[in-house]
C-alpha cells in the first residue's frame, strides 16, 4: 500500500531526473507511481522523446534544464553522470539537493512510502561484489523459510532497487550490490549490514583520485553491522583512521574473534568465544582463493543477520557462479578452460589467478593506466605461458618479458574479435598440460573489441570448444 502523505518534503516539491536511460526510466515509473512531479534532463533526443511518450513528462536538453531549478526540490542523477557535470555543478550552486537513483529509493522507502522500511544489506568494493551479492541473497532466501521474509538481488545485479523498493509482491531485504557511483551520490543511505570487499585502482577518471573513489565505497561502513575484508591493505588503512574501531572481518587466514576464515579447510567463524563451521571450502563455487573470501564475507553479513550455520552451508551448497565469473567453461585433454572476463582490472585479475595452480593466462585489453607489473610478478612462477590480445597488449608482453624473459608469450595483433580469440586459444591449449587451466583473467576492459566483457567470455568458451574437444 503506497502512502504519499510520508513522501520527504524535497521529494514531494517534484524531481529533475538527470539521465533518462536505464536507471533514470526506473526512476521515472516509480516517481510516477507515487504522483511526484518529474522533468527530465537528458541530452539524447531519443531518450527526452522516450520519456515524453511513455510518461508524458516535460524532457528538455541540460543547458534547457536550468531554468527548472525554481520548479523541484531535488536533481537525482543516473549513476554513470561525473561529478563536474556542468548541470549538477549548477545545481548544487544553486542549493538543490543531488542525489543519485539508490538515495532516492533509500528515502522514499526509510519515510515508509511503500509500507513499513526493508532492511537493507549492501554489498560494495572493487571486485567480488556480483559473487558476494549472490551468494548472500542465498543465504538470507535459505533463511526466509524461517524468518518469513522475503530477500532479492538488486543493484547492480538482477532487479533494480526502484523495482525492488515499490514491487507489489513486498521485498522485505534488499540485498543491493552498488558501485562506487551510487554510493558517491548518497547522503542519508545507512544500510542495516553492509561489507567492505577491497579496494584497488578503478573508476579513478570519474571520481579525480583514489581516495576520492575509496571515500565512497567507505560509506558503507556507517552500517550499525559492517564487514570488511582484512586481508585487503587499503580496506585496512580505511579501518585504522575510522572512529569506529569494532568491524566484523574476513579472511583468507585462520579467523580471530569476529571474523570469519580458514581452518583446516573449513569456512568458519569465531564469534562470542566459540568456532562455527560453514562450509567445506573444497564445495565452494568458483573455486579457489576468490570465491573463498566472497563466501567469508557473505557469510559474515549473514550471521550478524541472524542467519544460521546450516542454513549458511545449504546456501552455499547450492549456490553456482554468475557467467564470466570464473565458471569452468570448458575441459578437455584433461585441461580446465576459466572464463573470468569479469576481471577488468588487475586487482580482479590478481584475485582470479590466486589458489587457480598452474595456468596458461589468457589477458588483455583496455588497461585504462593500471599497472600490471605487480599482477605479473606475483603470478608468473605458476604460469605455463601467457596469450594476449588487445589494444594494450604489449604493456603486459612487456611487462612478462621483463620479469619472466624464459616464460613462452604471445600476442595476437588481429583487432577481429573472433579471430584474435581464436589465436590465443590455440596457443593456450598447446602450452596448457593435464592438470592446468587456461584462465581468461584479462586485467583490462573489454571495449576495444568486444561489445562487452560477457561477449569476450563467450568468445572465449566459443574458440576453447571449437579448437579443443573432449579426448
Amino acid at each position: 500500500m503506497i502512502d504519499t502523505s510520508v513522501i520527504p518534503a524535497e521529494i514531494s516539491r517534484g524531481v529533475l531526473l538527470a539521465g533518462a536511460g536505464v536507471s533514470g526510466r526506473g526512476v521515472l515509473g516509480m516517481l510516477q507511481q507515487v504522483g511526484v512531479t518529474c522533468i527530465v534532463a537528458d541530452d539524447s533526443e531519443e531518450n527526452r522523446e522516450f520519456a515524453e511518450r511513455t510518461w508524458g513528462v516535460r524532457a528538455v536538453d541540460t543547458q534547457l534544464a536550468h531554468e527548472y531549478f525554481g520548479e523541484v526540490g531535488v536533481v537525482v542523477t543516473s549513476p554513470g553522470w561525473r561529478p563536474d557535470t556542468p548541470l549538477l555543478v549548477d545545481a548544487a550552486s544553486a542549493q538543490l539537493d543531488v542525489i543519485g537513483d539508490v538515495e532516492l529509493c533509500y528515502r522514499l522507502d526509510r519515510a515508509g512510502v511503500f509500507g513499513p522500511p526493508r532492511e537493507w544489506l549492501v554489498v560494495t568494493g572493487t571486485n567480488g561484489k556480483t559473487t558476494t551479492t549472490g551468494m548472500l541473497a542465498a543465504m538470507m532466501q535459505e533463511a526466509s523459510s524461517r524468518t518469513g521474509k522475503r530477500a532479492l538481488a538488486c543493484g547492480n545485479i538482477g532487479t533494480a532497487v526502484a523495482d525492488a523498493v515499490a514491487d507489489p509482491q513486498r521485498v522485505d531485504v534488499l540485498v543491493a550490490e552498488l558501485s562506487s557511483f551510487q554510493l558517491h551520490w548518497s547522503s542519508q543511505l545507512v544500510p542495516n549490514a553492509a561489507v567492505l570487499l577491497n579496494l584497488a585502482d578503478d573508476h579513478i577518471d570519474w571520481h579525480g583520485s583514489f581516495e576520492a573513489y575509496a571515500a565512497a565505497k567507505a560509506k558503507v561502513l556507517k552500517a550499525p553491522n559492517a564487514v570488511v575484508g582484512i586481508d585487503d591493505e587499503h580496506v585496512q588503512a580505511i579501518v585504522a583512521q575510522n572512529d569506529r574501531k569494532q568491524f566484523f572481518g574476513f579472511t583468507l587466514g585462520q579467523p580471530e574473534e569476529g571474523q570469519v576464515g580458514v581452518i583446516d579447510g573449513k569456512l568458519v567463524a569465531r564469534r562470542d568465544g566459540s568456532v562455527l563451521e560453514l562450509a567445506d571450502t573444497n564445495g565452494i563455487e568458483p573455486a579457489g582463493a576468490a570465491g573463498v573470501l566472497d563466501a567469508g564475507a557473505a557469510a559474515a553479513v549473514a550471521l550478524l543477520c541472524g542467519v544460521t550455520p546450516s542454513e549458511i552451508r545449504e546456501a552455499l551448497a547450492g549456490f553456482h557462479v554468475a557467467g564470466h565469473r570464473g565458471a569452468v567453461v570448458h575441459e578437455a585433454n584433461g585441461v580446465r578452460w576459466i572464463d573470468n572476463s569479469k576481471a577488468t582490472n588487475p586487482h580482479a585479475a590478481d584475485s582470479a589467478l590466486t589458489g587457480a595452480g598452474t595456468v596458461v593466462w589468457v589477458a588483455g585489453g583496455q588497461l585504462k593506466g593500471a599497472a600490471i607489473d605487480e599482477v605479473v610478478e606475483k603470478h608468473v612462477g605458476h604460469m605455463r605461458a601467457v596469450a594476449l590480445l588487445g589494444v594494450d597488449r604489449m604493456e603486459i608482453y612487456d611487462a612478462v618479458k621483463r620479469l619472466a624473459p624464459d616464460l613462452p608469450i604471445f600476442a595476437t595483433d588481429s583487432t577481429d574479435p573472433e579471430v584474435a580469440m581464436d589465436a590465443v586459444a590455440r596457443f593456450a591449449g598447446e602450452h596448457a598440460q593435464p592438470g592446468d587451466s587456461v584462465v581468461l583473467a584479462p586485467a583490462a576492459a573489454s571495449l576495444d573489441m568486444y561489445p562487452g566483457m560477457s561477449a569476450r567470455g563467450d568468445a572465449f568458451r566459443a574458440a576453447a570448444r571449437r579448437h579443443f574437444s573432449l579426448q
